[in-house]
């Protein structure tokens, strides 16, 4: 299965290298459609055919789509499109000046990539998506690691006013995002719609346990949440890279505010594809839609 690949409606060098090696490996043109409001740089990556396809938006982890990026978007979004999905990776960081990430140095005063203002990068991305005839609006998933899976749970959290909450994303996974965030004076955390979460027992820079404590008290209070905690993995369990430590990563969860460690498993990387998959695979029904159907012949 081959990938076409679209770069986002701004300049078409805002695209990244990082991103599925997209915009040098195929054609590069708009996303077309009408401007959406907050919509940043995005490239998407589909499977052959016409579709409509199911899809599912990528927020990137504090490393970014630049230079520096992790590359975990990237290889999700491969496994994704090979499943069926139509991808779509919005870029948060680079229009906003902070190309190289936000894991060790801060964004400047007045730059806001946070969580709740990359929620609305995601709606801009649904929006967009939306306009699109290839996608099935109906069937579209938002994910993300790390920072970008803070950013989806953001994105997922019910605003209380069922008007708003209606007509969303259909389902989302969050990888190792910071729970700590969403607990506490929030109460229990409550999702638009089905959501799981996936992280490392090992994790010290977006630790296990608050996820823990906010799956356990969602699903008492009857909300769609599932979490899958891997014994021995540390943070970016779906890199290739091996575990190491390193001092000058910005660490909310440690006493002097810096130090992460990062590394794959390739166990809880193998578990996640299956997770994700079949998460997916029940919330955005990926089967043959009458549009990718080939004709059958009557039988005699």
């Amino acid at each position: 299965m081959s990938l076409i690949h679209a770069c986002g409606r701004f300049a078409a060098a805002l695209c990244l290298t990082a991103s599925l090696s997209a915009c040098a490996a195929g054609d590069v043109q708009p996303v077309t459609g009408a401007p959406v409001p907050d919509a940043v740089p995005a490239t998407v990556s589909k499977p052959d055919g016409p579709g409509p396809f199911p899809a599912v938006v990528i927020m990137h982890d504090c490393s970014g789509l630049g230079l520096r990026s992790s590359g975990a978007p990237g290889r999700w979004a491969k496994e994704l499109v090979k499943r069926g999905y139509l991808v779509m990776l919005p870029d948060s960081f680079t229009a906003r000046g902070v190309p190289d990430g936000v894991c060790i140095t801060p964004p400047p005063r007045g730059v806001d990539v946070s969580h709740d203002r990359r929620a609305r990068d995601a709606y801009a991305a649904l929006a967009q998506l939306r306009q699109r005839p290839d996608v099935d609006g109906r069937r579209v998933g938002v994910m993300g690691g790390s920072h970008g899976g803070s950013s989806t749970l953001a994105t997922m959290r019910a605003s209380g006013d069922a008007a708003s909450d209606a007509g969303g994303f259909a389902a989302a996974v969050a990888l190792y995002p910071r729970c700590a965030a969403f607990t506490g004076a929030f109460g229990v955390y409550r999702p638009r719609a089905p959501l799981l979460i996936l992280i490392g027992e090992s994790d010290d820079w977006t630790p296990a346990e608050p996820c823990r404590a906010l799956t356990e008290r969602a699903v008492q209070a009857g909300y769609p949440i599932a979490i899958k905690i891997y014994p021995g993995a540390h943070h970016s369990f779906d890199s290739p890279n091996p575990v190491r430590y390193v001092a000058t990563r910005i660490n909310p969860s440690a006493a002097s505010g810096r130090g992460a460690t990062t590394g794959g498993n390739p166990e809880a990387w193998a578990d996640s594809i299956r997770q994700v998959e079949a998460f997916f695979g029940r919330h955005l029904a990926v089967v043959p839609s009458r549009a990718q159907e080939t004709p059958r012949r009557p039988q005699p």
